[in-house]
């Protein structure tokens, strides 16, 4: 016999209560099945778990670890009905550093407007696939391709470069800059998640160095104390102010795109809404960006 989730349910609940009637009465059932089920716990493993008396149990010293790791199997099965309870309930948008910008408002009044009985929840996870993979989003936006099969993808618009500097630096006193005048700083980058890569650069001068990042709150603290630049998407513009941070629209870099994905065998509910709505929101030709990543 393998060990089953009732019989770990049956040992938390005796030991919680104290007793196996008033486990029997917490779990709804009868005090003999709460037995059987304690039972089979010890036989499967091998081991005595409870030490009984007619008024009392405890724990032995073997049952006192079991239990611990029986709480921690019963948490992160709770943790995995929660998870799927929240794919029927809401749909969830995730992204690394900024979600729709300043479109993100008028994507959700929308959607409520077409999906009323469906949130939709922005959260952000600064992962590669902006939680995806993770299982904590149904959609992800993304600004930078994503190589792995299991993901589709569709454009929905584009994004100019800003550059962010220190309110500081000479730099803020401009209203846009060239990625030439950011070639004598640091530059900060997250090579995860983040769209700035030093081919930016090319041709023309490197930056004089630089600074790997993990996220946006390590990247926009660097650049508000003065120790670096960094280049990022209109949208973490618009979404991530910070005292200490100038954004200054780049001239003659290419633009970002922005694709929504999701898992190709398993497309949320609600999807073709949500690309169009983006779209519009964006209101700009994402036709050329349709397709996989």
């Amino acid at each position: 016999m393998d060990l089953q989730l009732r019989h770990l349910r049956a040992l938390v609940a005796v030991v919680d209560a104290g007793t196996f009637t008033d486990a029997a009465t917490e779990m709804n059932t009868s005090q003999a099945a709460v037995s059987r089920s304690v039972a089979a716990c010890e036989e499967i493993l091998g081991v005595r778990l409870l030490q009984r008396t007619t008024r009392h149990v405890s724990l032995t010293g073997t049952g006192a670890q079991v239990l611990a790791g029986a709480r921690r199997i019963l948490d992160e099965v709770a943790h995995l009905h929660r998870i799927a309870e929240q794919s029927r309930t809401e749909l969830r948008v995730g992204y690394a550093w900024a979600a729709l910008g300043k479109h993100t408002r008028r994507v959700q009044r929308a959607w409520a407007g077409v999906r009323p009985g469906l949130p939709l929840v922005f959260v952000q996870i600064n992962s590669l696939t902006a939680g995806l993979s993770e299982g904590a989003a149904d959609v992800a936006v993304i600004r930078k391709p994503i190589d792995d099969p299991r993901f589709a993808s569709a454009g929905i618009g584009t994004e100019a470069r800003y550059a962010a500097v220190s309110t500081e630096s000479p730099l803020a006193r401009r209203r846009s800059l060239r990625i030439g005048d950011l070639s004598r700083y640091t530059v900060a980058i997250d090579v995860r998640t983040g769209t700035t890569t030093l081919d930016l650069w090319d041709p023309g001068p490197q930056p004089a160095a630089v600074r790997r990042t993990t996220g946006v709150d390590e990247w926009l603290t660097l650049i508000a104390a003065n120790q670096a630049v960094g280049v990022t998407s209109e949208a973490t513009a618009n979404q991530n102010p910070r005292p200490g941070v100038a954004y200054r629209m780049l001239r003659q870099v290419p633009p970002i795109p922005v694709w929504l994905a999701w898992w190709r065998d398993d497309p949320p509910e609600g999807l073709d809404d949500l690309l169009r709505l983006s779209r519009e929101a964006y209101g700009n030709l994402a036709a050329h960006l349709d397709g996989d990543l």
